[in-house]
């Protein structure tokens, strides 16, 4: 087992969803030309099991708001400590999401993005 992942939970406004869909869409295609092997965003649908704590409590989700879990496979973490650098760099990143954390339609925030990077441990 050699790859590795980054997997991260976001809030997204109900409102916006299609919005930020069109826009991840383009945003995997850019990881891809940087090392990326496949890039995935799920949209919540049940959140809650009892006695544990939720990805909605997590991100601390609002009542107008969906729940994002993605994450990015990578054949390894030096591709994708490659891939983390040059990305954000990217001059179309920049065109892509600014429109997203635009104070006066703030889509992603990204102070409320859980996130994290993961090696292999099972994989059957």
């Amino acid at each position: 087992m050699k790859n590795y992942i980054d997997g991260y939970v976001l809030p997204i406004p109900r409102i916006y969803i299609d919005e930020y869909k069109k826009v991840a869409e383009k945003v995997a295609e850019i990881w891809k030309e940087y090392g990326a092997i496949a890039y995935f965003e799920f949209v919540g649908d049940e959140l809650s099991l009892e006695g544990t704590k939720s990805f909605t409590e997590a991100v601390e989700a609002k009542e107008d708001e969906e729940i994002v879990f993605g994450w990015v496979v990578f054949p390894s973490k030096e591709v994708r400590d490659s891939a983390n650098k040059k990305v954000p760099q990217d001059p179309r990143m920049a065109a892509l999401v600014e429109p997203l954390t635009n104070a006066e339609k703030l889509i992603f925030d990204a102070s409320r993005m859980v996130y994290g990077g993961f090696k292999p441990l099972v994989e059957k």
